[in-house]
């Protein structure tokens, strides 16, 4: 080894010892205590998991979920002996990690979950987790909320420090790759991991992480097992790192093989840490109206707005970032359920014709309707520079079209319907859970559900999922 080479190593040891951030958010995460959750943290996570449970509940029956919940059942533990179970159902009962899996495909079944502008569904990796751990181990309710709102944190601040508009286009889906980061860190909480082994959990959850885009080319399934199986790893990393298996302390922040690097050309570590128990991103997570790409979102709503005086042709202009373009913005051909779902060109061509991008839009016959795939396929893709720079902290984009008297109309929206901008935001996600669950729950069940989530840290888990059971 030459003298250089000896002094460039000795100083990427020094740096890395300096920053220690996996130690200090794993500090963090060991240390939170629920009374040191915010109002507004409390209200987000209330919110979030209840529409994230009415995506899972109407999520177990579409093909892929069952795929899932088939491969689980092979190893599934008999009724009563402490297992946790799939939302919903009764009977089966399987170990945490798979019912963790089983639960997070299922609220991302049909684009129903929560996201952020960080470019992560997090619901569907937090939740399944964290109830799970909370059914197979005697915790108070008030742990449960604050592992979720460390769950989501975790994984937020993980994907920032990722620049994800950036790590994306190298082909990445950025809920796979931090899933495991923010379903660790949650299951640390619920088994009350001190420091040390909560930085092996993020040790062992980032040696999983990975999940490719590739899912687009195709219309796959990959992406909805993604969030289920980054749950899956999480509970696995805090409950091995509980019995002492060690992961690598450094995770974040070595040079060599460090979770940052391998991730992104363009790293940002200190988003890892800045503001980290002040400044909370958790409650800026955007809930789903519409059964589509988040991406596509502010189009959506931008096309809903002009609708009324939408001539019914004449050219369609959309503006989006050039990231949401090659993510969503391809020629629209029949296939898949995901495919229709991921296109952009579908998700406006429907919402302009029936008012509104609900699962009763991606039926079959749907999909390959003439009418909608001509107007998808009319719509021009602009790539706006400006959007550009506004991506991904504000997800936005604008939709020209021509109005009944011939004159032009543009909506522009700087962030989906469903944001936490919306004052109206808690009052719509009820809505939703009650639109989802009309055909699997009593209108009583729905109800005391409703109370439940908003009683989170006062209501046992068990009792939520009794109250939900409803299929066989």
């Amino acid at each position: 080894m030459s003298e250089g080479q000896g002094q460039g190593q000795a100083s990427m040891h020094q740096q890395t010892q300096s920053m220690a951030i996996t130690r200090e958010l794993a500090g963090w995460i060991a240390g939170i205590r629920n009374a040191d959750l915010p109002d507004a943290v409390r209200q987000a996570v209330a919110g979030l998991s209840l529409d994230t449970f009415g995506a899972g509940l109407t999520g177990h029956d579409e093909p892929w979920s069952q795929a899932i919940r088939g491969w689980a059942d092979d190893g599934y533990l008999a009724p009563c002996d402490g297992g946790a179970r799939a939302w919903g159902r009764r009977g089966r009962t399987y170990r945490a990690a798979d019912a963790a899996l089983v639960n997070g495909a299922a609220a991302h079944a049909y684009e129903l979950d929560d996201f952020h502008n960080a470019k992560v569904h997090l619901g569907a990796v937090v939740l399944p987790a964290v109830f799970a751990l909370a059914e197979t181990l005697e915790v108070p309710p008030e742990r449960v909320e604050t592992a979720i709102a460390v769950g989501y944190e975790t994984m937020i601040r993980c994907s920032l420090a990722l620049q994800p508009a950036l790590a994306r286009m190298k082909g990445w889906h950025m809920t796979a790759v931090c899933a495991p980061l923010g379903g660790a860190a949650a299951s640390a909480v619920m088994l009350g991991l001190d420091a040390e082994r909560t930085a092996w959990a993020l040790g062992l959850a980032g040696t999983q992480s990975g999940g490719l885009f590739a899912f687009a080319c195709d219309g796959a399934d990959s992406k909805r097992f993604h969030p289920g199986r980054g749950a899956q790893a999480g509970v696995m990393a805090a409950e091995l790192a509980a019995r002492g298996l060690t992961g690598p302390t450094q995770l974040f922040e070595t040079g060599d093989g460090g979770w940052l690097k391998a991730f992104s050309e363009s790293p940002k570590p200190e988003r890892l840490l800045a503001g980290l128990g002040s400044d909370w991103h958790m409650p800026r997570t955007n809930f789903k109206p519409y059964a589509c790409c988040g991406s596509a979102h502010a189009h959506v709503d931008g096309a809903l707005r002009l609708r009324a005086d939408w001539a019914g042709q004449g050219p369609i202009r959309v503006g989006m970032p050039a990231v949401v373009d090659v993510q969503c913005g391809y020629r629209y051909a029949p296939g898949s359920v995901l495919n229709a779902q991921m296109s952009a060109r579908y998700a406006l061509a429907v919402a302009l014709l029936d008012g509104e991008v609900l699962p009763a839009q991606f039926g079959q016959a749907r999909l390959a309707d003439p009418k909608i795939i001509a107007l998808a396929n009319a719509i021009e893709i602009v790539r706006d520079p400006e959007l550009d720079a506004l991506y991904p902290a504000s997800f936005c984009g604008w939709v020209e079209l021509m109005s009944k008297n011939g004159e032009p109309l543009r909506a522009y929206q700087a962030n989906p319907s469903g944001s936490a901008e919306n004052p109206a935001r808690m009052a719509a996600i009820r809505d939703k859970f009650r639109a989802l669950t009309a055909d699997v729950l009593a209108p009583a069940q729905v109800e005391v559900l409703i109370d439940a989530f908003g009683k989170l840290a006062t209501t046992p888990v068990r009792h939520i999922l009794a109250a939900a059971e409803s299929v066989a």
